[in-house]
């Protein structure tokens, strides 16, 4: 049977991992984004994209080596919130955890292919000639629209999406947590959702696109991480099984009727 210390320790646990791997993926995508233009290079030709690379040599592979594993971090807590919230037994919170740490393994894909599937590609490109680059370029295309575009991005974000957008109705309707923390939610998980217009436009040209969905949403939606893992850290969760402390049995008259009061048998 689970203990209050042990719910305790794995309240700690999660709170410290969500703030330690947002915090941890912000500071990589932030050296990213400094040294590659991420993530609006996403958008550029094999021609722009690839030489842009091979000059980033060693450090830029390290570097989306650390994106990719600071982000894996976020599939322990997530995994770990029913348990850290006392809420086992509640089968959607259960199916979306499933679902958010699915989401994680696929953004992972789609980062771990600039360590293990573009230098070789970018090498190729730089040393060969035309007709090695015109097919090298073919191949950039066809792995960027389906392990990024479609595996790490789309399906990658709607995933995590539908996971946060599900513990934000929970945590309003129950009080699990704040409920302004599920409102909060909400906002930070619809915006990020209008990102996947610029997402669908690589496949769908003329889609409409909202510019700042992509940088707004996914601040909005780590503030929103950070937040769920201050409180973690600050407030106990109350199984769904606890009931209120019993009252004085001076203060509390006879139950003539041998029934146990209603209190009692909830």
């Amino acid at each position: 049977m689970e203990t209050e210390s042990t719910r305790a320790g794995t309240r700690r646990i999660s709170g410290v991992l969500f703030i330690a791997g947002t915090a941890a993926f912000g500071v990589a995508a932030t050296v990213l984004s400094m040294t590659f233009d991420w993530p609006d290079i996403l958008r550029q030709p094999a021609d722009v994209v690839l030489p842009e690379f091979a000059a980033g040599g060693p450090s830029l592979v390290w570097t989306w080596f650390a994106v990719a594993w600071t982000y894996a971090i976020l599939a322990v807590p997530i995994l770990l919130l029913p348990a850290a919230v006392a809420r086992r037994a509640d089968a959607a919170l259960r199916a979306a955890t499933y679902v958010g740490a699915t989401s994680v393994v696929l953004s992972l894909i789609g980062f771990l292919r600039w360590v293990f599937v573009v230098p070789p590609l970018a090498d190729s490109y730089v040393a060969g000639d035309a007709t090695t680059r015109t097919a090298v370029a073919a191949a950039w295309t066809a792995q960027h629209q389906y392990c990024g575009a479609l595996l790490g991005e789309h399906l990658g974000q709607l995933l995590v999406i539908a996971w946060s957008i599900t513990v934000s109705i929970i945590i309003v309707r129950t009080g699990m947590l704040p409920r302004w923390a599920g409102w909060v939610g909400l906002v930070a998980s619809g915006t990020y959702l209008s990102n996947q217009g610029d997402i669908l436009a690589t496949a769908v040209p003329g889609f409409p696109v909202w510019d700042l969905g992509g940088l707004l949403g996914s601040t909005l939606w780590a503030v929103w991480l950070l937040v769920l893992g201050v409180l973690l850290l600050r407030r106990p969760a109350r199984p769904r099984s606890d009931v209120p402390p019993a009252r004085d049995a001076a203060a509390v008259p006879a139950v003539r009727s041998g029934r146990p009061p209603a209190d009692a048998r909830s």
